[in-house]
């Protein structure tokens, strides 16, 4: 197999196939030799272990995660990459391409059919622009998978990896660290990528939880909620949730109150356990 993260290599394959990036699916495709191997150690897959990966580029962390893993099917959204695939992953006959949309594919239904008996992790370079709606389907799907390592923009891997109650975290943070444990592994320059993007990326790995770090009586509502706290982030708790949920402001603020919190409170510097205790005497 010739070297995928060779510039001269990847433009003879593009230019033998006739394939030109799309901005709209935004692909930028890894260039920097170190990177795929790291993610490919990083995720957690063994040969006992299958890998889900979303969008395979032309195949340069699928081969190392085939090297890696006793199985990887790949959901690549794109059907002009299928036959640049077929050349450059060849020689390996653990790798299945699956042509769909990953928000539109029923991944339980994949698993129990592809990965049977199998432990199975979830590795991906992600499109910056899809990177919350993915994680957050992923993490609310609860697969049964063990953990997931993508590579996403610098400060969505900040915002992902920060704790709860920090001025950086958002929405997606609260829903990233009910369903798992964060972290950050390392930084990836802009240069690593063929075309090179306007901002760095990070690598991230979510080791799922087995259980909540809080408990709720009804995690839509809680999620509800918590989106609507996030969502006008110059305004107060309780301004932002009753917009975002329709209720009286009064009916916020006692409920805050109740929670031993002030109604000038704003939600980035909610704890997980306040949030959680806020709902819950939302619901009262």
């Amino acid at each position: 197999m010739e070297n995928l993260s060779d510039i001269s290599v990847i433009r003879r394959v593009l230019e033998r196939h006739g394939f030109s990036f799309s901005k709209s699916l935004g692909q930028n495709f890894i260039i920097n030799p170190g990177i795929c191997p790291k993610m490919a150690q990083s995720c957690g897959a063994d040969k006992d272990t299958g890998v889900i990966e979303i969008g395979a580029g032309i195949g340069v962390l699928t081969a190392e995660l085939a090297k890696t893993a006793k199985k990887v099917v790949c959901v690549e959204l794109d059907s002009r990459l299928l036959p640049i695939l077929d050349e450059t992953l060849a020689e390996f006959d653990n790798i299945e391409i699956v042509n769909a949309d990953i928000m539109k594919t029923d991944l339980h239904r994949l698993i129990a059919e592809k990965f049977p008996g199998m432990e199975v992790v979830i590795c991906a370079n992600l499109p910056y622009y899809i990177t919350s709606p993915v994680i957050t389907m992923l993490l609310e799907s609860k697969l049964p998978v063990k953990a997931i390592t993508v590579m996403v923009q610098k400060e969505a891997a900040q915002r992902l990896c920060t704790p709860v109650g920090s001025r950086e975290s958002g929405a997606i943070t609260v829903c990233t660290n009910y369903y798992a444990e964060a972290k950050q592994l390392f930084g990836v320059s802009r240069g690593s990528f063929m075309p090179a993007p306007n901002v760095d990326s990070a690598v991230i790995r979510l080791d799922i939880r087995q259980e909540p770090p809080v408990r709720v009586s009804d995690e839509s509502r809680f999620f509800r909620m918590v989106k609507a706290a996030f969502s006008q982030r110059r305004k107060t708790a309780v301004n932002s949730i009753s917009s975002g949920m329709g209720l009286a402001k009064t009916q916020v603020a006692d409920a805050l109150k109740k929670c031993g919190l002030s109604p000038s409170v704003r939600a980035e510097s909610l704890s997980m356990e306040e949030l959680a205790m806020l709902c819950e005497n939302l619901e009262g």
